[in-house]
C-alpha cells in the first residue's frame, strides 16, 4: 500500500511548470511501475513500439528494487523534479 508522501508525490508530478526531460519521464515512469505493481510483469514490446520498449526497459532497469525503495526514489526524484520546475 503506498505512503501518503508517495500519494503526494504523484499527484504535485501532475501540476510541473513545464514537462520533465524523456530520461526524467521514464524515470519517473520506472518507479512508479516498481512501487506499484513490483517487478516487470509483461513481455517486452516489439521492435515498432519504440515508446513502449523505452518504458518497459526502465521499468526492467529497476527488476529487485522493493517497492519502499522505489517509492522513497520516487518521491526524491519529485521533489528535485519540483524544484526544478516548480508547481503551476
Amino acid at each position: 500500500m503506498p505512503g501518503a508522501e508517495f500519494d503526494k508525490a504523484s499527484e504535485d508530478v501532475k501540476n510541473l511548470k513545464q514537462t520533465p526531460s524523456n530520461d526524467e519521464l521514464l524515470e519517473l515512469y520506472a518507479l512508479f511501475k516498481q512501487a506499484t505493481v513490483g517487478d516487470v510483469n509483461t513481455d517486452r514490446p516489439g521492435l515498432l513500439d519504440m515508446k513502449g520498449k523505452a518504458k518497459w526497459d526502465a521499468w526492467n532497469a529497476k527488476k529487485g528494487t522493493a517497492k519502499d525503495a522505489a517509492e522513497k526514489d520516487y518521491v526524491a526524484l519529485v521533489q528535485k523534479l519540483i524544484s526544478t520546475y516548480g508547481l503551476k
